[in-house]
């Protein structure tokens, strides 16, 4: 790995002319002299000879390259002489002199260099001293060479392994303060790509120095400061030698952070321990969270809900984008419930529910999963008691609150009990999911989930049903007229509101509540997923109808409940359908009121289309009389009915007409325009038999007004222009 590199040849200063040849005096050099006293193993001179001529150096303003160069190879040539001889104090301390490349020096500790260079590498070192390194490939062989013969043979004997440990231990120390002191030396120089290649051999050899012999304190120091190690060399030894710790420092220096998450993972999987990482759980929570990288938190996901399920749904949900796209919402939902299926579920709720996601397979799975919920706490035999005695008690007596606001009134608070609540209201409040699905689980238990099946009943269409079940089955009368006037809705907003806001689910009730109209604040909760119902007059009527016929269907027992909605609903009531309706043996108290009120209305009816039909008559002859001046402003023309008189000349009747005129047996015209036209032309129309003109002026108002107001606007006079 060596590039040979000649010092300079000594310079003489007395020469010798001759006629034939030049001859030259030359002093004894440095090298020589060192070299003949190497020579002679004579190395505590040459080491003397070393620092005599560094002192000198030292008192010289100006210092020749040439002679440091000497020094140097002096240096080095006595540093690999005493590492040869296993002198290895001596050796780290000439070599550091001779300032040689650390990496010649580490080449010699195979299991320290590893792949930081290879054989093609190459490193400047002088020819003499290259000629003199020592052959062998390792400091063990060294060693080993070393070593005296002792019974029964070297590898063996105890003195000799005790010896060669305390000599490697010798070997590394050296290595360790070499390091050290070219680190220090490095760091005050001018960073170049050479140096950078240096750096990174002196940090990552130190830094397995400090895990081999165990100080932690120097190998957390080095860490931390500004630092070259090649980690891809370092973290098999941290990670053999168990200093996880040390490995996820250098982890978080180099911004690795697929590899920091992985080596957390394994510390808090029990796979690896580290004392000094306690809770590496949540420094992996805390980094996804600040890193705010949506692809690595997806990535980790699925094993963090195994862990935590809730920190980790917690750490999701605050770094999803609202513009998700459904295909990554169920892709993702389906990693999720593979690895916790109690984390799915609330992902899938928190997608549905606070999310508003509108994808309708969410919606049926979310659906599925509450109905699936409601069936376990049925599987509870306390529980499945609590309901069917909470059914039979409200059944049992006469409430006008809703049976779902009984139950949320008078049950203890519980899980079960929260679940239902939001079965409930989801199922009511969501349109996007599949009711039949839906209903076929919950068929096998409809005599405890009356109230869902009615809701589900309500969604299909099947209104007779539906009302069947909250009349007959619930005895929930309040709640089936309510279905009727929201237009098939069981729970009425009001109460999905009310019971929302005391049971802190305010955003399920959200799904039912309306929205606000427009001008008036919007009711607490999360945002309502569809807008303002609106229920035509027709669909009421049809299913008010249809309870009626539900309440008859129930015989006397429902004839006080039959009076009461026919009284409450007689505006959507046909009295005649009404009555054929009625079975014949029922008392005449029942209809009494609901008749008596509806030929009151039906009077009441007509009596009100007169008033407004005269109120429309005198506005007709207002609007009559306040167009008069400007129709006759325009120049009408008033004509009277013409007389049957068919022997008059035709040409007489339009020059007359034309002139203004009154021609015997032709009617009256009543121009304006052809007077005015006629006295501009010079025409002076004919005189009456009373000295009147033939063309009345119009002008003049009429003597009785009131003939005027009161004629009959039906009449066959006429207006024109």
């Amino acid at each position: 790995m060596a590039t040979l590199q000649y010092p300079n040849f000594p310079r003489a200063n007395v020469l010798v002319l001759a006629s034939d040849a030049v001859q030259a005096l030359l002093p004894s050099t440095l090298i020589s002299q060192a070299d003949a006293l190497l020579e002679a193993h004579r190395l505590d001179d040459a080491t003397d000879l070393a620092e005599q001529h560094w002192k000198r150096l030292q008192s010289t303003l100006n210092v020749d390259k040439h002679d440091l160069d000497e020094l140097r190879y002096v240096n080095q040539r006595l540093g690999f002489q005493c590492f040869q001889e296993t002198r290895f104090e001596d050796a780290g301390n000439r070599l550091y002199e001779g300032e040689l490349d650390p990496r010649v020096l580490v080449s010699y500790y195979p299991e320290l260099r590893g792949n930081l260079f290879g054989e093609d590498d190459t490193v400047d070192v002088m020819a003499g001293v290259a000629e003199h390194m020592p052959p062998e490939d390792s400091v063990d062989d060294i060693i080993r060479n070393y070593s005296p013969h002792l019974e029964p043979n070297t590898k063996e004997a105890p003195p000799a392994v005790e010896l060669r440990n305390l000599l490697s231990m010798t070997a590394r120390d050296m290595l360790e303060s070499y390091l050290r002191k070219w680190r220090r030396k490095a760091a005050v120089e001018a960073t170049t790509p050479q140096l950078q290649a240096v750096r990174m051999v002196i940090d990552t050899v130190l830094a397995k120095l400090h895990v081999n012999t165990e100080k932690l304190p120097e190998l957390y120091a080095l860490i931390d400061q500004p630092n070259a190690i090649v980690l891809s060399e370092l973290e098999t030894v941290l990670v053999e030698s168990r200093h996880f710790n040390a490995l996820c420092k250098l982890y978080q220096q180099r911004n690795d952070d697929a590899k920091l998450l992985e080596t957390w993972s394994r510390l808090a999987g029990g796979e690896w321990t580290d004392p000094d990482i306690p809770d590496p759980l949540s420094l992996m929570l805390d980094l996804l969270n600040n890193k705010k990288d949506r692809a690595l938190i997806q990535q980790w996901m699925p094993w963090l809900v195994k862990m935590d399920s809730d920190r980790a749904l917690k750490l999701l949900l605050s770094t999803m984008s609202a513009r998700r796209k459904a295909e990554d919402d169920r892709q993702l939902l389906h990693e999720i419930r593979e690895a916790s299926p109690e984390a799915g579920a609330q992902l899938l709720e928190h997608l549905v529910i606070q999310r508003r996601s509108s994808d309708p397979e969410l919606h049926t799975q979310l659906a599925t999963t509450y109905a699936d919920q409601l069936l376990s706490c049925l599987a509870d035999e306390t529980t499945s008691k609590l309901w069917r005695a909470k059914a039979s008690s409200y059944a049992s007596g006469r409430s006008e609150t809703p049976f779902f606001s009984y139950f949320a009134s008078t049950t203890p608070d519980s899980e079960p009990k929260r679940a239902r609540l939001k079965t409930v209201l989801f199922l009511q409040g969501s349109t996007l999911y599949v009711p039949e699905a839906i209903r076929t689980r919950l068929s096998p238990h409809a005599k405890l989930l009356k109230l869902e099946l009615a809701i589900l009943e309500g969604k299909l269409g099947n209104h007779r049903s539906a009302l069947s079940i909250l009349v007959h089955d619930m005895n929930d009368a309040t709640s089936a007229e309510a279905y009727c006037t929201l237009g098939g809705e069981v729970v009425p907003a009001k109460t999905a509101q009310a019971i929302g806001e005391r049971a802190g689910l305010q955003a399920w009730a959200a799904l039912v509540t309306p929205l606000a109209a427009p001008g008036k604040q919007a009711k607490p909760g999360a945002a309502p997923m569809k807008k303002t119902k609106t229920v035509d007059d027709d669909v009421k009527k049809d299913l008010v109808m249809i309870l009626l016929e539900v309440y008859m269907s129930g015989g006397e027992a429902t004839a006080d409940r039959t009076a009461q909605l026919l009284n409450s609903q007689a505006m959507n009531l046909d009295v005649v359908d009404v009555i054929s309706m009625i079975p014949s043996e029922w008392p005449l108290r029942i209809l009494s009121t609901f008749v008596t009120r509806s030929l009151r209305r039906t009077l009441h009816a007509h009596h009100e289309g007169q008033i407004v039909k005269a109120i429309s008559q005198g506005q007709n002859l207002v609007v009559a009389d306040q167009t008069w001046d400007v129709i006759r402003e325009q120049g009408a023309i008033i004509e009277e009915p013409l007389e049957d008189d068919e022997d008059e000349d035709d040409t007489g009747e339009k020059l007359g007409l034309e002139l203004g005129e009154r021609v015997q047996g032709e009617p009256a015209s009543f121009n304006e325009k052809v007077t005015l036209h006629a006295h501009a032309v010079g025409f002076q129309p004919d005189e009456d038999e009373d000295g009147g003109e033939s063309v009345v002026d119009i002008d003049v108002a009429p003597e009785n007004d009131e003939e005027l107001t009161a004629s009959d606007p039906g009449s066959e006079t006429g207006s024109g222009t």
